[in-house]
């Protein structure tokens, strides 16, 4: 067990992240890339097991990326005080919140979902990540009018009874407030049996956030690999969302080797970057 500390070999990882980061830039400036419109940031999920906050942003300079997606894990439902102090952290460090999740609403109940929505307040999330249960979606739309924080439903594939697909989630929310809608988990999606452009352009303005993953096979969870190694369209996703002039973020989730996970979100990211940079833009 790693006991959250870095190994040798984590220690070797991160200087070769170091280096490809830092290399990035250098590579968008010599070939004169675009702007990109699309915003890569990473799922805080995907350092679970590492849930010191300097951790976290270490791994995020390391990765040469600003925005983050807030998991429990790196800020934890403590009262308001706690929690602004704690998210404060994280943009004195350079990272910009994106938002928080994904955080679950099972009970139709005020009380249970005033208390995070508050949580969500107090640390300053533009967007929460969420999975509110059938019953309580209509409760929840009305605290998204309320606080003036915007609901990004996360699909969860087959295995997942409420929320399988964003066509799941767009049936339920057609005629809600437009700050409710979709994040996209992408992996998640395929494994549901979407094609993802097209699954893009059907949610259209109702996608508010995405997570990216790659699968070596379109139906098993257990093949998630690296971005880039497996069969996800990442172009023609990256593409379609240029084409609707998304303005959201494309977070990755890096859901395997939650002990090790700096060697494929490396890949992951200098994958996406690549796809970006054949595409004329500078990720």
């Amino acid at each position: 067990m790693l006991n959250n500390k870095l190994t040798r070999r984590n220690v070797l990882g991160t200087m070769a992240v170091t280096a490809a980061a830092a290399s990035l830039p250098r590579f968008a400036s010599a070939f004169a890339l675009k702007p990109s419109p699309i915003k890569l940031g990473i799922a805080s999920y995907t350092f679970r097991e590492f849930k010191e906050p300097q951790q976290l942003v270490d791994f995020m300079k390391q990765l040469n990326l600003k925005y983050v997606n807030l998991k429990d894990f790196h800020l934890p439902e403590d009262p308001p005080d706690q929690v602004a102090a704690k998210a404060d952290f994280y943009r004195k460090a350079g990272l910009v919140i994106t938002g928080g999740g994904t955080i679950y609403f099972p009970k139709d109940e005020d009380a249970d979902i005033k208390a995070k929505f508050d949580y969500a307040k107090a640390a300053g999330f533009p967007l929460i990540i969420g999975s509110p249960s059938h019953e309580a979606l209509g409760r929840v739309e009305s605290f998204v009018k309320k606080y003036n924080i915007k609901l990004a439903i996360h699909n969860h594939g087959p295995e997942d009874k409420d929320w399988p697909s964003p066509h799941d989630i767009l049936k339920l929310i057609g005629k809600m407030d437009p700050r409710v809608g979709c994040c996209v988990d992408v992996g998640h999606a395929m494994r549901a049996g979407d094609d993802i452009p097209t699954t893009l352009r059907e949610v259209g303005p109702r996608l508010l956030d995405m997570h990216m993953k790659d699968l070596a096979d379109k139906t098993k969870k257990e093949s998630q690999v690296a971005v880039g190694e497996g069969v996800m369209p990442v172009r023609a996703i990256f593409e379609t969302l240029v084409e609707l002039k998304y303005k959201g973020y494309v977070d990755l989730e890096y859901e395997i080797n939650g002990k090790d996970p700096m060697p494929g979100v490396t890949k992951s990211i200098a994958s996406m970057r690549k796809t970006l940079a054949d595409m004329g833009y500078a990720g």
